[in-house]
């Protein structure tokens, strides 16, 4: 049976474009220029600065695999966590055009073992599980960049 309709885990942290590519929802300072994910509206995280407004951004859809690892573990409950619980890789990407560094997972079927740090990385999205309405909840995650 297939979901009633798909939605965000979490609403504001991600969306699609006309095209239907995903892009991160990020913050940027204006009197400083520093981004921050997730967005957030006031309180530069740059301890130079003193802004209290940001300004909601789109983010780059494209970085570089700056660290990662692997999740062999299940989450304990209330977290979701399929059953049969598979392990999946988790990826720190370094994005292109801000230097931000921003986690996900990775896309089902990739493991540690098939990522190396300074590979090109792209923006994904991926059911992460279906709550008590039958709604799909996804998230957004990484790829290896075609």
């Amino acid at each position: 049976m297939s979901p009633a309709s798909t939605q965000p885990a979490i609403e504001g942290w991600f969306a699609e474009d006309d095209s239907g590519s995903p892009h991160l929802i990020g913050a940027r300072c204006p009197q400083c220029g520093t981004y921050v994910f997730p967005p957030r509206a006031s309180n530069c995280p740059n301890p130079g600065c003193d802004g209290d407004q940001l300004e909601s951004v789109a983010l780059s859809r494209r970085g570089t695999l700056w660290s990662y690892t692997e999740n062999r573990y299940a989450p304990p409950p209330p977290y979701p966590a399929p059953d049969p619980f598979e392990p999946f890789a988790v990826a720190a990407v370094q994005l292109a055009e801000e230097g931000l560094i921003v986690l996900g997972k990775v896309v089902d079927d990739t493991l540690a073992a098939d990522l190396k740090v300074g590979m090109e990385m792209e923006l994904t999205t991926m059911p992460l599980f279906v709550d008590d309405d039958g709604v799909e909840r996804i998230v957004y995650g990484w790829r290896i960049a075609s």
